[in-house]
């Protein structure tokens, strides 16, 4: 790279948007980043995501990549998106979306393995118009903890995923 910049030149990397030199905000560290992120929706608990799925209210999406998966188990009745999928499979607009998808107004509880990168997806939902996107605090190891349904790694059936591409 040559001046010490991404892709070479002499202006900063500024993902493809016109940069006049000035930012308009100042760049801030991932826990404020996460707190700015979850003032914007209401998370929930691992009993009233539990609850909101068994009623219907609600689909649970696992964004965990496979190898937590793996070694720590599923939740039952979770759907399956990876975190490099999940804007395309669950955009109401999109081709790629999973049938479930079929609503801005569904309501999407995410959940990753300890909280923090489903609340980074879920703001990202809401950027796609999800106004109804939450996730688990604590993730799931949370809903482990809390004593909820989980099936261990090799056993009973095959997680259900959304048939990336």
């Amino acid at each position: 790279m040559s001046g010490g910049r991404p892709f070479g030149g002499d202006q900063p990397f500024t993902g493809g948007r016109p940069s006049n030199g000035s930012r308009s905000e100042q760049p801030v560290g991932i826990d404020e980043l996460l707190e700015r992120v979850r003032a914007g929706y209401v998370r929930v608990g691992p009993r009233e995501a539990y609850d909101a799925v068994q009623s219907g209210e609600a689909l649970l999406v696992d964004i965990r990549y496979a190898a937590l998966r793996e070694r720590d188990g599923v939740v039952p009745g979770a759907l399956v998106i990876e975190r490099n999928e999940l804007e395309w499979r669950l955009d109401p607009r999109g081709s790629h979306r999973v049938p479930e998808a079929n609503s801005h107004d569904l309501r999407v509880v995410l959940f990753c393995n300890e909280g923090y990168a489903s609340s980074l997806a879920a703001e990202s939902l809401h950027r796609l118009g999800l106004h109804r996107a939450t996730d688990l605090t604590g993730g799931f190891q949370a809903w482990r903890a809390a004593g909820l349904p989980v099936t261990a790694p090799g056993r009973g059936a095959p997680p259900r995923t959304s048939g990336g591409q």
